[in-house]
This record gives C-alpha cells, structure tokens and sequence, in this order.
C-alpha cells in the first residue's frame, strides 16, 4: 500500500497553495453566482449551507475512487472553505450590511392585501411561485393578506387579517383566477397583475393602481381564512 501516494502523490508546497487560492476564488464565486441569479436558498438551507454543498460535494467524493487526486488536497480545499465559512459568518454578525450584502433582505411581496408592484417589476419573484406558496399555507385569496414576505432563506413569511377585517381579493386558486369578459356593477374586480380591487364598468377598464396594459381583471372574493 502506497501511503505516501494516497495521502499526498506529488502534491508540492506551491501546488498546495494553489489549490487553496482555487478553493478560496470557487467559493466566492459561487456565492457572487447563487446571489446574482436570486438565489435565496433551498427552504431550510441558507445561501452558505448551500455554497458549502456545492464546493464540499465534488471534491468529496472524487478523492475516494481518482488514483491521481492525493487525500491532502481534498483535506487544504475542505480546511479553506470552512475557514472562509466561519470568516463570513463572523464578518455577517458584526456588519449587518455584509450580511445584506451576501444573503440579501427579506421581502415584501404583499401588503394589506395587494402585491408590491416594485418587486413584481424587479422580478424577484413570479405570481405563480408567490400563488403556490401561499396555497400552501392554506391562503385563497389576497385579502386574507396583511404582510406576505419573502425570507433569505426562501420561504415565505404571511400575517393574515382577522376573520373580521378578511378584505376582497385577488383569488389565488386556478379556476377562480382567470379573466372576465363581462362585468357587474355589483361585484368587485382584482386586476390580475396587481392584486388592485374595484367595482368596473368595462371589462377591460384599466387598472389605476398599476397602470397594466393588459387590462385583465377576475372577479375578486372575500372568503373567511379555515383555521
């Protein structure tokens, strides 16, 4: 058994600290990368979780079965991004604003009722992804809904109204949430871009809040939350 060449092959002192710079750049990039594409986690994990199993994975498992890939220069890259780890962590909770700056903020999707229109704008999240989340969490329609925010680590925070105080709604479901053609002045109205609730004239009125050229409103609903 050729232990020298398991543990550290032709590993040299200057090839060792290379790889920690490789280990050292991949683990920043792959933050820059998970950051720059929204990335805000996978439910329970949070961005550096995730960064750890995306740079650990490969370099785990390919020393067990690549005769060339010494065992020592598995354990340099494991030793860097761990300290890079802890370093952020540490750097994260002394400075909120490098916390901010890697993790992002939470963020408001929903307020008393109604999707925030500049983060619709940016992107930061589709209809259907926010529409599924909050079926989820039993949700049928946005005036149920004080405060719906988005959390760093992706999941999705919601305060509901009292039973009481349950607003009209921009319905959430599939069926219920499709364009009218034809309207009543007795019933209420949501524009399905923004969640705005009115009595119309026209089916295709525009909505004054957002201003949405497609002109495409569903009949709003006011039903209890089941608790």
């Amino acid at each position: 058994m050729d232990w020298a060449g398991i543990f550290i092959h032709d590993t040299t002192w200057t090839f060792a600290v290379e790889v920690a710079l490789r280990a050292a750049v991949m683990f920043g990039l792959i933050i820059m990368f998970l950051r720059f594409t929204g990335k805000r986690g996978v439910r329970q994990l949070s961005i550096f979780e995730l960064t750890i199993i995306l740079s650990l994975g490969s370099i785990a498992g390919d020393p067990m079965f690549t005769e060339d890939l010494p065992i020592i220069q598995a354990v340099i890259i494991m030793s860097v991004v761990i300290a890079m780890y802890r370093l952020s962590t540490w750097f994260m909770m002394k400075y909120q604003p490098f916390e901010y700056l890697l993790e992002g903020k939470p963020i408001y999707i929903v307020e008393n009722g109604l999707l925030v229109l500049e983060k619709i704008k940016q992107g930061k999240m589709s209809h259907d992804e926010f529409f599924s989340e909050m079926r989820r969490q039993g949700v049928e329609h946005l005036g149920q809904v004080r405060i719906g925010l988005l959390e760093t680590d992706g999941n999705f925070s919601l305060v509901l109204y009292p039973l009481d105080d349950t607003l009209y709604g921009l319905p959430l479901f599939p069926k219920p949430y499709k364009a009218v053609t034809q309207v009543e002045p007795s019933f209420h109205y949501a524009c399905m871009y923004c969640g705005n609730v009115d009595r119309l004239t026209r089916a295709d009125e525009l909505c004054m809040r957002c201003k949405n050229k497609s002109r495409r409103w569903a009949k709003a609903i006011n039903n209890e939350i089941v608790t």
